[in-house]
């Protein structure tokens, strides 16, 4: 039996807990031309999960980052964005491993293809204990998935922690599928499970390729909801964003804007659709009493988040997004 969401009110303490989210920081290398025969990187603050994290604070959404971060240079940078945005970092673990780093080459239509640098690093090496002790105190929501939950040796762990918060807290996913780091068929042979113990399934249109090959949103939504998942939600590009809440099927445009590159946008569409749920009072259980008008507010706010990240190099939205 489903939790009732529709039923909290002010000082609810399942709605007004922070939203957590977990996974890893990255940073994002963007090459810049070269001089003298060297190339140049320019190194920004990303990571899917943090991405989100940073951009659900900035919205106002009270938001707690459970990662592991490294003490070293690219460490401090990820905890000195994270703040800057208002992310509580009291869960986060203090790591002895190298930060990762991944290599951007961004073409000349603003998409990026990467190079990682991940083998041994602090992101991938939850443990179980670790995993309990960071997501002990109270959370509306757990959001989650990219690399972290399909790399070993911490995948496993994350994985169960699905299931151990799954009475206190509604479970959001997003797999962002990378095939130059996990073989897609990892992610495909465990997709089953994750949708059993996710409220909410977002992946981009190039992560329904993988996961599900030949086929549309409409058909990956009904395969994925039986295996549990009430909310899918695919994004378009600038096609927009596809939701089927229990088969309920929605469609919010993107608007248009000058594209200096796409880092980062899928990230901020999931913060800005988890921040219209957070502030409707719809997180906290299993998405009971979650309406189509509230639903379409939240993916209108993801649509313009991720649209405004755009118009900006790196993952972070303009300050005038978040008004």
């Amino acid at each position: 039996m489903h939790s009732a969401v529709h039923s909290a009110g002010p000082g609810h303490p399942e709605r007004d807990a922070p939203v957590a989210v977990l996974g890893e920081c990255v940073a994002d290398a963007f090459t810049t031309p070269a001089v003298s025969g060297a190339l140049g990187l320019h190194v920004l603050p990303g990571g899917g999960p943090a991405n989100t994290a940073a951009a659900l604070a900035r919205l106002g959404t009270p938001t707690r980052f459970l990662g592991r971060l490294s003490g070293d240079v690219f460490g401090r940078l990820f905890r000195s964005r994270l703040t800057a945005a208002g992310v509580d970092l009291g869960a986060v673990v203090e790591a002895a491993e190298p930060s990762t780093l991944a290599v951007a080459d961004v073409d000349a239509h603003g998409s990026a293809a990467y190079s990682f640098h991940a083998a041994g690093t602090a992101d991938w090496q939850w443990t179980d204990a670790e995993l309990e002790r960071a997501a002990r105190a109270p959370a509306a929501c757990l959001h989650t998935g990219s690399l972290a939950l399909v790399r070993d040796p911490g995948g496993p762990a994350v994985e169960r922690l699905l299931t151990a918060v799954r009475p206190r807290a509604t479970v959001s996913l997003d797999p962002n599928v990378r095939p130059l780091l996990v073989d897609p068929a990892h992610y495909r042979a465990q997709l089953a499970r994750w949708c059993a113990a996710a409220d909410v399934l977002r992946c981009s249109e190039d992560d329904l390729v993988h996961l599900l090959p030949d086929a549309g949103p409409e058909r990956a939504a009904d395969t994925w909801h039986t295996s549990g998942v009430r909310l899918v939600v695919v994004t378009l590009g600038a096609r927009g964003v596809f939701a089927s809440l229990d088969g309920h099927r929605l469609r919010v445009p993107t608007p248009p804007v000058t594209v200096v590159d796409t880092v980062g946008a899928g990230d901020a569409f999931t913060a800005g659709l988890l921040h219209g749920l957070h502030r409707a009072g719809a997180l906290g259980g299993r998405l009971d009493g979650l309406g189509a008008d509230v639903l379409h507010d939240a993916l209108t706010a993801g649509v313009r988040l991720a649209a405004a990240v755009c118009t900006v190099r790196g993952a972070d939205p303009p300050p005038s997004a978040a008004g």
